[in-house]
C-alpha cells in the first residue's frame, strides 16, 4: 500500500507545503513574503498573518498539482520548529485541524534535521544518490551554521556550531551596512562573482573544536567599512564587488576549515551541505575543490531544497511514517530545539 505524506512548513517567512508519495516527490509549493524587504529583515507578526493567508491555498493547490485527494493522504508532518512560534502555530494549527477531519496521524519535524535529510528527496522512482550513512553534513542558514553526523534517518549529533552568529546572518548584516537590501545572501552572491576575493582581508576566529564563530568577521568588516569611509564617502559604491569577494571567500574558508578537521579526524569521506547557504556558488565550489583534492563523495541539493520547503518536510515525515513515529494531538511548537 502507497504511503502518502502531506508536509506543511511554516518555521519562518515561507508557507510552503509539499505531496509525496513512497519516497518520491508529487508537487512543493511554495509561497513567499515580500512584505518583510522593506524592513531588512523577518517581522514576526507580519509573517505570522502572512501564513494565516496563504496555508489553504497552498495546500490546495499542492494537492491539486499532485492529483492526491484528502482521502488518500496517509498523514501530515509539519514542523514543530525551530523557528518562530507565531509562524510555527498557523502550520501546527492547520495539521492538526485536517489530521482531525480526515481521522489520520500528524508527524512533528524538527526544521533542522528536515534540510538535512532533503539529501533523500526523490523526484522520480529511479533517483538513487543520496549520502550513505554515517555522512556529515554542513548545515549553514540565515539562523543555524552545524556540523552533524548523520549515523541514520533518525539518529543525528551536532558535533559543531556557531557560538554566536550565524553564516547567513553575517552575509545579511554586512549586506545590510552597505545598503544592498534584504535577503543579503544572494546579493552577496551575486556581487562576490564579479569582485576580486583578494582585495580585502577581514579577521577569521580561533575557536576550540568544530564550532563557528562569525561575529569577529562582522566586526571587521564594519571597522574596514568605517575607517575607509573616512577617506572616501564613495567607498562602498566603487568597492562593493571586491568587498562582497572578500567577505564570501572569507565565510567559506571558514566553514570549510571545522568541516576539513572534522572529516579527516573522523574518517569520513561522505560529505553534504544543507540550508539557504548551501545555494551560495562559493561554497558549493569549495565543495567540489575538497571532492577533487580530498576524495570526498560530495552532495550537493538541488537549489530549490536549499532554501525552506516543504518536500524536506515530507521526506522526513515518510521516514518517521515507516517507524510509526507519530505525534500526540496536543503537541505545540517550540522556537528552539536540537537536531
Amino acid at each position: 500500500m502507497s504511503v502518502t505524506i502531506l508536509g506543511i512548513e511554516s518555521s519562518c517567512d515561507d508557507t510552503s507545503c509539499a505531496v509525496i508519495r513512497d519516497g518520491v516527490l508529487m508537487s512543493n509549493v511554495i509561497a513567499g513574503q515580500a512584505v518583510h524587504e522593506a524592513y531588512g529583515g523577518v517581522v514576526p507578526e507580519l509573517a505570522s498573518r502572512a501564513h494565516q493567508q496563504n496555508i489553504v491555498p497552498v495546500v490546495s493547490e499542492a494537492l491539486k498539482r499532485a492529483g492526491v485527494g484528502r482521502s488518500e493522504l496517509s498523514a501530515i508532518a509539519f514542523t514543530r520548529g525551530p523557528g518562530l512560534l507565531g509562524s510555527l502555530l498557523v502550520g501546527t494549527s492547520f495539521a492538526k485541524g485536517l489530521a482531525l477531519a480526515l481521522k489520520i496521524p500528524i508527524i512533528e519535524i524538527n526544521h533542522l534535521q528536515a534540510h538535512v535529510l532533503a539529501h533523500f528527496i526523490k523526484q522520480n522512482p529511479d533517483e538513487a544518490k543520496h549520502p550513505a550513512f554515517p555522512f556529515l553534513c554542513l548545515l549553514v542558514s540565515g539562523g543555524n551554521s552545524q556540523i552533524i553526523k548523520v549515523k541514520a534517518y533518525n539518529s543525528m549529533e551536532i558535533i559543531g556550531q556557531t557560538i554566536d552568529d550565524a553564516a547567513g546572518e553575517a552575509f545579511d548584516k554586512c549586506a545590510k551596512v552597505m545598503g544592498l537590501g534584504y535577503p543579503g545572501g544572494p546579493i552577496v552572491n551575486k556581487l562576490a562573482n564579479e569582485g576580486n576575493p583578494d582585495a580585502f582581508i577581514f579577521s577569521k576566529p580561533h575557536i576550540k573544536g568544530y564550532d563557528y564563530s562569525f561575529s569577529g568577521l562582522k566586526t571587521s568588516f564594519l571597522y574596514t567599512l568605517r575607517d575607509a569611509l573616512k577617506e572616501n564617502p564613495d567607498f562602498i559604491e566603487q568597492n562593493k564587488a571586491d568587498l562582497c569577494a572578500s567577505l564570501q571567500k572569507t565565510v567559506v574558508e571558514i566553514l570549510m576549515d571545522k568541516l576539513r578537521r572534522a572529516a579527516k579526524d573522523l574518517n569520513i569521506k561522505e560529505i553534504a551541505v544543507a540550508g539557504g547557504v548551501s545555494a551560495n556558488s562559493g561554497l558549493r565550489d569549495a565543495f567540489t575543490d575538497h571532492a577533487a583534492r580530498l576524495g570526498w563523495n560530495i552532495y550537493l541539493p538541488p537549489f530549490a531544497f536549499t532554501t525552506d520547503n516543504a518536500a524536506m518536510v515530507a521526506i522526513t515525515g515518510y521516514y518517521k511514517f515507516l517507524d510509526a513515529d507519530f505525534c500526540r494531538m496536543d503537541a505545540t511548537p517550540y522556537a528552539r530545539v536540537t537536531v
